[in-house]
C-alpha cells in the first residue's frame, strides 16, 4: 500500500519541561504525516474540502516506545492499511535521526459529504489515484 516519509525537527513548544515531546503531539505528528501521504497522490485536504469532503478521525491509537525530544529530527512513515472505502485507515511509525522507534499508531477517518454530514465512500479521484500505484 502507498506510504510516505515526512521529516521534522521537533520544536522547543512541542516539549515539556523536561525536554520530552508531549504525548498529544503525537496526534499532530500523524495529521501532518496524513497531509503530506495525501500531497504525494497530487492533492490536498483543501482541495477534498473544496470538493466537499471532510474527513474527521474516529479513532486514534498511540503505542510510545521512547521519547522524542528536543531538537531530534524525526520521521513519520505513514502507511495506507487497505484501499478505503467508507473508512480509511493509516498505519504509523516515528523514528528519530538515529533510526531508533519512537512510537506506532493507527487512526481511522471517515469521509464525509460536507454539505449534509452523511457519510459517503471515497472519491474516485483518491481511489484512482491509489489504483496507479
Amino acid at each position: 500500500m502507498k506510504k510516505t516519509q515526512t521529516k521534522l525537527r521537533v520544536r522547543y513548544g512541542e516539549t515539556d519541561k523536561m525536554g520530552i515531546v508531549y504525548y498529544g503531539n503525537y496526534a499532530d505528528y500523524f495529521e501532518q504525516g496524513r497531509t503530506e501521504w495525501l500531497r504525494s497522490l497530487g492533492f490536498s485536504y483543501r482541495y477534498m474540502e473544496e470538493n466537499n469532503v471532510h474527513l474527521p478521525v474516529i479513532n486514534l491509537n498511540v503505542d510510545y516506545k521512547k521519547p522524542a525530544l528536543y531538537d531530534d529530527v524525526i520521521t513519520i512513515t505513514t502507511k495506507l492499511v487497505k484501499i478505503p472505502s467508507v473508512r480509511i485507515e493509516f498505519y504509523y511509525e516515528i523514528h528519530n535521526q538515529d533510526g531508533m522507534l519512537l512510537a506506532t499508531g493507527t487512526t481511522t477517518l471517515v469521509f464525509v459529504n460536507s454539505t449534509t454530514g452523511k457519510l459517503r465512500k471515497a472519491p474516485n479521484y483518491l481511489l484512482e489515484k491509489l489504483k496507479e500505484d
